[in-house]
């Protein structure tokens, strides 16, 4: 298949999907975003395929949601009414149907992250079932001071992962956190020296790749399968209007202004 701005391959049982987009830190925008669904449900399709290690190419996973591809700028209101509210909608939840995509695929995946995993992008990390983190990874969601809830499913996603209180903290707060404070949270299984990033997923995914694939994925089913029953994952179907919703509130509007004019000043100074 092909695609703009992810690749995907294949070695025997293990297969790879990348971000590619270094240039942009693997922004994730709309095109994006649809390509990694698209990958999903190939992947499901190819039979030998046990393991999938979801990476970001460059020095990052991901950044976070694209501004500049941004699937909210096709649901602007206008003046002639503009897109249908039907069309709008599918635009709000394009994110979440991502993160649903690759949290359903059959086989296991493994996020490899190293550089940011900022809002969406740690959104994506949290919706693979394993996640290997480099040390010097940042992590953070500064959705709040976009002006904007934390969608995708992100909420249900870490309330299950991390517990309420810290979710609350973490979302509202913005602020970042190290990988190993994930992971004593329960949000990532591994924490390792960043040269020793892609040797550790190596090993992970070939040590999945060996067993029985059939009671493996039994597991992960079984597993999905309590978490939704005990609530997570169940209420995020609104997503995508709760975020069409707030994205163009003055308040909101304001806010994303400010973070974007203190992440140039940044940029800027090299910080």
């Amino acid at each position: 298949m092909e695609y703009e701005t992810i690749r995907i391959e294949v070695d025997g049982p293990i297969g790879r999907l990348t971000l590619c987009r270094p240039e942009r830190l693997n922004a994730l925008g709309a095109t994006m975003m649809r390509e990694i669904r698209r990958a999903a449900g190939w992947f499901d399709e190819q039979d030998e395929v046990r393991v999938v290690v979801v990476a970001g190419e460059g020095r990052a996973f991901s950044a976070g949601a694209d501004l500049k591809d941004s699937p909210v700028a096709g649901a602007v209101p206008q003046e002639d009414g503009g897109p249908s509210w039907a069309a709008r909608r599918e635009v709000g939840q394009i994110g979440l149907r991502m993160a649903d995509a690759v949290e359903q695929m059959r086989a296991v995946t493994i996020a490899r992250v190293q550089g940011h995993a900022v809002g969406g992008g740690l959104v994506l990390m949290a919706a693979c079932d394993l996640r290997v983190v480099a040390e010097d990874a940042v992590l953070s969601i500064p959705e709040v001071d976009l002006g904007i809830p934390l969608a995708w499913g992100g909420i249900p996603r870490l309330v299950r992962e991390i517990g309420p209180a810290l979710t609350k903290e973490l979302v509202m707060t913005c602020r970042r956190f190290t990988p190993a404070e994930a992971k004593a949270a329960g949000l990532v299984n591994r924490v390792v020296p960043p040269e020793k990033l892609d040797e550790e997923v190596a090993a992970l995914a070939r040590q999945l790749a060996d067993k029985p694939p059939v009671p493996v994925i039994i597991t992960k089913e079984h597993v999905n399968a309590v978490t939704r029953s005990m609530g997570a994952g169940l209420t995020a179907f609104a997503d995508g209007d709760v975020l069409l919703g707030t994205v163009f509130d003055r308040d909101s509007l304001a806010a994303a202004t400010r973070y974007v004019e203190r992440s140039l000043g940044k940029g800027r100074k090299g910080g």
